[in-house]
Formats: structure tokens, C-alpha cells, sequence
């Protein structure tokens, strides 16, 4: 049994390769909910969805998120009546939050509804949301203004400064049902290359998480998403260097060494091994740029033989 906390594209496609791996019916993606938003009335999972979305073969190979062969109908109409569309919706995709405001609406939770969109689109992997509780990720800027995490990832384009950040609401939440039991009874913890703290510091922010990761560190392998001192996508380099951590494979390590036993890197970062187990965290060297399927494989083999192969 694995279990990989996720969150993004680049958790979307290890858990892409890792179904060409091992079962898919074995892999429990516990998935970040702090990007969730509400726009047009509509509840929207940006990182459920894109996990959702990749596993079923229907995602946009280019950008990573929303679905392939998209149109834009229902944009374009909104912008000709003064509507937003800083939060670009393709009409396809309206229709997974149209369901999932429903069904919220008519009292399922939100792992319930993530469950039957599953389902529905044919992935085996089982999806779980963090929690069922409302998570959500907010940036305080350098300037001193608090913004909500879609609203510096899009509207702003993680081009400015941050000074702190906070995910509203974690502290009162509970783990949705099924979180804790997949890590106590997973083989292997997967952390996936995901922005350590806005995609992951959600999910390890509500209660009762970090002790039963802790209790199961041994087992707990992290892939950094940082390779060569940059991310491979999103501003995950920046927030680590304004969170005080060094924007390298080292600063990654020392994030993760309360509780992450093994880190991969990239073998552009081979050099960096001997700093990245001075930090008490075993380092594993592969190929980690996962330019297409095969390369995600590949990827997830060596993961997933990481915690028994110490071997460089």
C-alpha cells in the first residue's frame, strides 16, 4: 500500500508514472485543499482536479492543469459582460465544479463528492482530500496586504513579495476519513515534488498529520522539486528562500528532516548528497524531470525502491 501527499502538477505526474508501476488501486493520494477557491458561485479544487484530471488521461499536457481539447465559451462571454476571468474556467471543466458545488450543496462532503468524480472519470487511485474542512492558503505581502493563494498564484503570478504564510482555518480542521489510516498503513509514504509549503504545508498543517508522519518516518520518502537550485514549476524556490531555507535540495532536506527519512534528487544535484545527509536525511540520486509518462516511471520505480536502496 503507498500513500503520496500531494499537490500540483508535478504530484499529478509521479502519481501518472506511478500507476504504470503498481496497482492503481493500491496508491492513496492524500491531496491539498489550501488552493481551493470560490469563484461564480462555484467550489473549485485546483490540485484535486489536476491530480483528478492527469490520472484520467484527460489533462492538458501543456499548461499541466484543466483538461485537453479545452474550449472557452463561457470566458469569453464573461469578459464581453465585464465578468473576471483573471481565473481562467474552460467550459468542460465548469462542469466538475458545477457537480461538486451540487453535491456539496446537497450536504456531501467533499471526499464523498471527490470519490464520485473519480469514479465517474475512471481513475483506481483513491483520492482523498486532506480534509473535509474548509483549509485554505493566505499570503501576507511584503506590503503588508493578505491575499489568498489563488490570487497571488494567477491573478498575481507569484511575481511579488511574501512575508508570511498561514493557512486559515487548518487549526479547527480534521483530517477527512481515511487520511490518517493510509499513512498508518501505507508501506511507503510518498511526498511528491510539490511546493513544500504551499502545497504541502496544508495537508502537514492539519491536526494529527505531522504525529503520524512522524510515528512513520522510516518510511517516508519526499522528491524534491527543486533541481539545480530552481523549481521545475511554480515559485516554489522563492517561498522557500522567504521562508528563511535555502532554495536547494540542502534547504529541501532541512524542511523535510522532522519527518521525511529519504530525499531523491536529481542528478544535478548529485554533489549536494553528502550536505543533504548532513541534515539527517538519506539521499537518493535519480532522474527526477519528468518530461513525459516513461520518465514518471521510471521516476516512481526508484522512489518507491528508495527505502532500500542507499545506493548513489
Amino acid at each position: 500500500m503507498i500513500t503520496a501527499l500531494a499537490g500540483g502538477v508535478g504530484a499529478a505526474r509521479l502519481l501518472e508514472g506511478m500507476v504504470e508501476v503498481v496497482d492503481a488501486a493500491t496508491i492513496t493520494a492524500v491531496v491539498n485543499v489550501g488552493d481551493d477557491t470560490r469563484l461564480h458561485g462555484l467550489h473549485i479544487s485546483p490540485d484535486l482536479d489536476t491530480v483528478l484530471y492527469t490520472l484520467a488521461g484527460l489533462s492538458d499536457r501543456g499548461t499541466g492543469w484543466g483538461l485537453a481539447g479545452e474550449s472557452w465559451t463561457v470566458m469569453a462571454e464573461l469578459e464581453r459582460l465585464g465578468g473576471e476571468t483573471w481565473f481562467r474556467l474552460g467550459d468542460r471543466d465548469l462542469a466538475t465544479h458545477c457537480y461538486r458545488t451540487h453535491r456539496l450543496d446537497q450536504g456531501a462532503t467533499l471526499s464523498e463528492v471527490t470519490a464520485e468524480l473519480a469514479r465517474a472519470r475512471g481513475v483506481q487511485v483513491r483520492l482523498l482530500p486532506v480534509s473535509d474542512d474548509p483549509v485554505r492558503t493566505h499570503l501576507r505581502l511584503a506590503s503588508g496586504h493578505e491575499v489568498p493563494f489563488q490570487e497571488y498564484f494567477v491573478r498575481l503570478r507569484h511575481d511579488v513579495a511574501v512575508a508570511a504564510v498561514r493557512f486559515a482555518g487548518a487549526d479547527q480542521a480534521r483530517p477527512a476519513p481515511g487520511v490518517l489510516e493510509a499513512v498508518d498503513d501505507a508501506e511507503v509514504v510518498v511526498v511528491c515534488p510539490s511546493n513544500p509549503v504551499v502545497s504541502i504545508g496544508p495537508v502537514v498543517a492539519v491536526p494529527g498529520l505531522l504525529d503520524h508522519l512522524r510515528r512513520r518516518r522510516d518510511v517516508v520518502v519526499a522528491v524534491s522539486p527543486i533541481v539545480a537550485g530552481a523549481a521545475i514549476k511554480g515559485p516554489a524556490a522563492r517561498l522557500m528562500a522567504e521562508s528563511g531555507f535555502e532554495p536547494s535540495v540542502v534547504g529541501v532536506a532541512r524542511w523535510y528532516a522532522p519527518w521525511v527519512s529519504t530525499l531523491v534528487v536529481d542528478r544535478a544535484d548529485e554533489a549536494l548528497a553528502p550536505a543533504v545527509e548532513a541534515e539527517g536525511v538519506r539521499c537518493v540520486v535519480a532522474d527526477t524531470v519528468m518530461s513525459d509518462v516513461r520518465r514518471a516511471a521510471e521516476l516512481s520505480r526508484a522512489v518507491l525502491g528508495a527505502l532500500g536502496d542507499g545506493r548513489r
